[in-house]
């Protein structure tokens, strides 16, 4: 029994740290349909992890194999959110508040394979400061000023890798 108490104690010890390891709440979807007949992974898998401290969402490089000549772009999407509240004319903080949205983005831009294979890098996106957070925020009054209050976190991620001429993603990741 102490041994199967040892051995229960284990697997949750590296369940949870699997778990803390690795974003589990991103989902990644592949649709072949949105891609050339053939398309596979040569090396390396599309993979996102977001650096929990900064906000940072990076998503891994990789090369797909049997794609033709058919262009491809990555795109990565991430939404920031915060509180606002708005300070008036007298030096005083509005009794309301709200969550206020920043949307930061990356591309690799048109990649072009070469013998049938074409090489994704990996892409990136931080979190915005609080400057430029702050800046995209309004008010109801157009003479008060918004201002955060608290941290700025990352609200959800989307990373794209669509081929040209088809009509939606190959890889979708969302977290």
């Amino acid at each position: 029994m102490t041994r199967l108490l040892r051995l229960l104690a284990f697997a949750v010890v590296v369940t949870a740290a699997l778990a803390l390891s690795s974003p589990a709440w991103a989902v990644t979807t592949i649709n072949p349909a949105n891609a050339p007949n053939g398309t596979h992974y040569k090396s390396g898998t599309a993979g996102c992890s977001v650096n929990s401290s900064t906000g940072s969402v990076t998503c891994s490089g990789f090369t797909l194999a049997g794609v033709g000549n058919t262009n491809v772009r990555a795109d990565l999407s991430a939404t920031y959110s915060g509180t606002v509240v708005c300070r008036n004319g007298g030096g005083n903080l509005s009794d309301s508040q709200h969550q206020g949205t920043f949307s930061q983005s990356a591309t690799s831009g048109t990649l072009q394979p070469k013998n049938g294979n074409v090489t994704v890098p990996s892409i990136s996106t931080t979190a915005p400061t609080e400057q430029q957070f702050v800046a995209q925020q309004t008010c109801p009054n157009p003479n008060w000023t918004p201002e955060l209050q608290g941290p700025i976190t990352l609200s959800a991620f989307t990373y794209t890798v669509q081929f040209v001429g088809f009509s939606g993603p190959y890889i979708t990741i969302t977290g």
